[in-house]
């Protein structure tokens, strides 16, 4: 057992190793405002201080060591073998737990991840990636380089919650630009990385921390099963899903209400709906829970499962002890505890939570096992299935439960096996989802999107290796069918051909057309169609160097140079092999910031006849400034390339110029004042008269 201390009195672990019986005090340097624990190795734990440090520890919390500092909180993590988390500069960083010292990191990103945008989950790591103003979700699977995540090209989302990663596939709510109280649920292939739409418009809301909750639950003990809330014409109806969201249906009603009365309610006019939305207010319970257990033994809904399971079902509402309500009281009176947690095993239940909003903790302990008379037998149980639902098959298998008869009083055992028998069914059409960039017609089929186009599927395809062509489809993960319509819906192993090079793509790492003189530039090149590993890539950097590559796979981290010059340079590209080739360029400019600009103009103008202006910049950037001319009263500049320019003062007076000059993201100006005179002649002569009027020295 593992005790913190009150950090207002002193920063300390009290570790007990018997159960309790004696406790033995280990001081901290640090203040404890957060744990977690390994999911396997029980002595292993982090601990987040309150100066945004991280702590680990692999005795129990009797020695402790910095990982980390600045790193951010409220990052949910399953495992910790692998460390994963987000510094407050926004860098992501990676290494194994045991050995999490400085020449072990790694730093993946370049680019500025979101805050708070870590999601750690089993085999999964999440970030969210800002480049250019443009975010980008990314994924790695069992500790595999991060790749972008892929949904369909239509999908324009302004937000993304990672809502599940049970049985080795990723369920994400993803809020379109046109939503606003809905979200459109993804499902993913294994390692997470292309997504379809599994279904549109799930009901959403925001707690108190202003955190999306979305309506969608995944239902204990059958895999493969979850209802959501849809919105559909302004109502919110409620929806269930046998095959991991392949196909949706309505709930159906039950024909009668608790107490007998009749329920008319005929799909798909009338269907049941479920409150699924699970509160973070702390003083409020879930609406709906569900335990692995519950085919023999009970299914909670809210508060009054207490009620509904005890009163109706064991007949015995009234457990009264000192200073303790009444069950009656407790769950269905005025006095409805709001239960934070709950635990339910054998014949003890045990609530945590709140009595009212002001109230303090209480922790409640019911043991009914005083009203059972005996031990539940072979003949108390009976056999259960979906068969009688039209659903004969589950994830693609048979499986019969055991589950106590209806009115049988007795008390379960711990060696009651849930799932009586399962044997695997024959593949069917929905045991099937539609393959990335394909999408499910009204006839069924799945067919490719008007956006996508699956000849690219073989576009990292050498010749003389084989790839997988998509027939459209892919079996939902965790589905256990077999034979059937398998062969004819798995993808097909095909040799690659050789093709000639399209779609040949440059692009900068940072998609920045401007790179400051002296500075590293990357260069990225990518290839839609043809050999990869048999073309010829050769790359001419514009200022009189060029670099080749045997094939496309050398260029994948990308081409460095350094330009010792600034300008304008044409950056070119071709992919060559023996059967075409394909170009691509792109126009950089380098640039060096601008130390000082001086305008060089007459003092004394003519009016009506033109005049030249020029700026003298240092160092000089040759064609990569831009000049800004404010002549006189302009509202408007006249914006040049050149360093020069003519223009023409019509009005007698005294004008101001000011030339600004524009070197990447620097800005320099210089002003010079102009007399402007009709007659030249008569300003030589007055200023003549006042040089000789003048003292002599």
């Amino acid at each position: 057992i593992m005790v913190l201390t009150d950090p207002e009195f002193e920063s300390s672990v009290l570790i007990s190793s018997d159960e309790g019986a004696s406790y033995q005090k280990y001081r901290l340097n640090f203040f404890v405002l957060s744990l977690l624990f390994h999911h396997t190795q029980e002595d292993w734990a982090l601990a987040y201080s309150h100066d945004q440090k991280l702590y680990s520890s692999f005795d129990f919390g009797r020695k402790w060591q910095l990982v980390h500092e600045r790193v951010t909180p409220n990052q949910k993590k399953k495992k910790i073998l692998f460390l994963s988390f987000l510094t407050t500069d926004c860098q992501y960083v990676s290494c194994r737990a045991q050995a999490c010292s400085e020449s072990s990191r790694t730093y993946p990103f370049s680019g500025y991840i979101e805050t708070n945008s870590l999601v750690v989950q089993d085999e999964y790591v999440f970030v969210q990636v800002t480049t250019t103003g443009r975010a980008s979700y990314y994924v790695s699977y069992q500790r595999e380089p991060f790749v972008c995540i892929k949904i369909p090209k239509y999908s324009l989302p302004k937000d993304m919650h990672i809502v599940s990663t049970d049985q080795g596939q990723v369920f994400t709510a993803v809020q379109e630009w046109n939503q606003n109280d809905t979200y459109n649920m993804y499902i993913s292939d294994t390692r997470g990385v292309y997504f379809t739409l599994a279904l549109e418009n799930v009901r959403t809301s925001r707690g108190l921390g202003g955190n999306s909750m979305i309506d969608l639950y995944e239902v204990a003990g059958i895999e493969g099963m979850l209802i959501a809330n849809r919105k559909v014409e302004n109502q919110v109806k409620t929806y269930i899903t046998y095959n991991k969201g392949q196909d949706w249906r309505l709930l159906q009603a039950p024909t009668t209400d608790l107490a007998g009365n009749p329920i008319h309610c005929v799909l798909p006019f009338c269907s049941l709906h479920l409150q699924l939305q699970m509160s973070e207010n702390p003083y409020l319970s879930g609406s709906i829970s569900t335990k692995s257990s519950a085919m023999c033994g009970t299914v909670m809904f809210g508060c009054c499962w207490v009620c509904w399971h005890v009163y109706k079902k064991l007949k015995h509402c009234m457990l009264r002890q000192a200073r303790t309500l009444s069950l009656q009281s407790f769950c269905c009176g005025p006095s409805c505890l709001f239960a934070d947690k709950l635990n339910i095993s054998l014949s003890i239940g045990r609530f945590f939570g709140h009595f009212s909003h002001r109230s303090e903790w209480q922790l409640i302990k019911i043991d009914y096992k005083s009203i059972f008379t005996r031990r539940c037998t072979e003949g108390d149980y009976q056999t259960w299935h979906l068969h009688n639902q039209g659903e004969p098959c589950i994830m693609g298998q048979k499986q019969i439960y055991m589950k106590r008869r209806p009115g049988n009083y007795c008390m379960v055992g711990w060696d009651n096996s849930r799932i009586l028998s399962a044997e695997p069914c024959i593949c069917r059409a929905h045991d099937f989802e539609c393959d990335y960039g394909f999408e499910r017609r009204g006839d069924g089929n799945c067919l490719p999107a008007f956006w996508f186009n699956p000849s690219t599927l073989s576009q990292s395809c050498s010749q003389g290796q084989n790839y997988l062509n998509s027939t459209g489809y892919r079996k939902v993960v965790a589905n256990n069918c077999t034979k059937g319509v398998k062969e004819m819906y798995t993808a097909r192993k095909q040799q690659c051909l050789n093709r000639p090079p399209r779609g040949l793509v440059l692009t900068t790492r940072d998609d920045k057309l401007t790179a400051n003189m002296g500075s590293n530039v990357t260069f990225l090149v990518r290839l839609e169609e043809g050999d990869s590993m048999r073309t010829n890539i050769q790359l001419d950097f514009g200022d009189g160097t060029a670099v080749s590559y045997s094939n496309l796979s050398w260029t994948q981290e990308g081409i460095r140079h350094v330009y010792r010059s600034a300008g304008i340079f044409r950056v070119t590209v071709q992919a060559e092999n023996s059967l075409g080739f394909d170009t691509s360029a792109l126009y950089l400019h380098v640039t060096c910031p601008v130390e000082h600009i001086q305008l060089l103009a007459p003092y004394v103008v003519i009016k009506n006849k033109e005049v030249n202006l020029t700026a003298v910049v240092w160092p000089s950037n040759f064609r990569t400034l831009t000049y800004f001319w404010w002549l006189g009263n302009n509202t408007e500049p006249i914006i040049t390339l050149d360093s020069s320019v003519s223009h023409t003062f019509s009005t007698e007076g005294m004008v101001t110029v000011t030339v600004q000059v524009s070197s990447g993201d620097f800005i320099l100006q210089d002003t010079r004042s102009i007399a402007i005179q009709g007659d030249i002649s008569h300003f030589i002569r007055n200023n003549f008269k006042m040089s000789l009027s003048l003292p002599s020295f």
